[in-house]
């Protein structure tokens, strides 16, 4: 839970592009941790399973990101997110 707070934290506080790409990976693995945990705790696979789609969703989520980085980077010289809202068209 204090890993997904401080993924939260960064995420909610930074205006960095990579620094809030970086924070949903660290919610994503939080919570890929807790499904683990939970798996070993009561005996069964459930969570395992469950971690290999989170994994699988994080490696989505980088390409797309990624992606979306840069675009925003030939459009944009900065990184500030706040910046975002003139890619509209």
């Amino acid at each position: 839970m204090i890993l997904f707070a401080v993924g939260l934290v960064g995420l909610l506080t930074r205006r960095n592009l990579i620094f809030t790409l970086m924070s949903i990976e660290v919610m994503l693995n939080a919570s890929g941790l807790a499904f683990v945990a939970g798996s070993y705790k009561w005996g069964r696979v459930d969570g395992q399973i469950m971690f290999l789609f989170i994994l699988a969703m994080a490696a989505a989520e980088v390409s797309v990101g990624l992606a979306l980085f840069l675009q925003f980077h030939r459009t944009q010289p900065t990184l500030d997110s706040d910046a975002a809202s003139e890619m509209r068209g």
